[in-house]
């Protein structure tokens, strides 16, 4: 049986945002700024999402003068469907969780009954 490895939350934070941007390009430099990231975490992650085909590759081609041209990146179809079954596994994972635990999974019954404030099912 072959063991599916969950990613780094460094790997999940980069899908994220670039799942936020959906078909818009991104900048390594700019990613690694709005996550708080080093480069040296960010630009190995982009290259093993593009190598299994999770992110999409260009050069910018109108790069200012007396700069050269930067890597672009963004979600590919494959990468947005990947992004989608992670949700989907942490939606799962965090209900098992909650059911083990003897927490109701979120939206379950024990919400608040609407405009009380208090959970249905409890004492008043």
């Amino acid at each position: 049986m072959t063991r599916v490895r969950r990613p780094s939350r460094q790997t999940v934070a980069i899908l994220d945002a670039l799942a936020a941007k959906a078909s818009d390009w991104s900048h390594g430099y700019d990613l690694c700024r709005a996550l708080g990231l080093k480069a040296g975490t960010v630009y190995p992650i982009l290259i093993r999402l593009a190598e299994r085909g999770y992110v999409e590759t260009a050069w910018e081609q109108d790069a200012p003068q007396g700069r050269p041209p930067r890597h672009l990146y963004r979600l590919s179809a494959a990468g947005a469907e990947h992004v989608r079954a992670l949700r989907r596994a942490d939606a799962t994972h965090s209900s098992r969780r909650s059911r083990a635990a003897g927490r109701p999974a979120p939206g379950g019954a024990a919400a608040a009954a609407p405009g009380t404030g208090a959970v249905a099912g409890s004492p008043a």
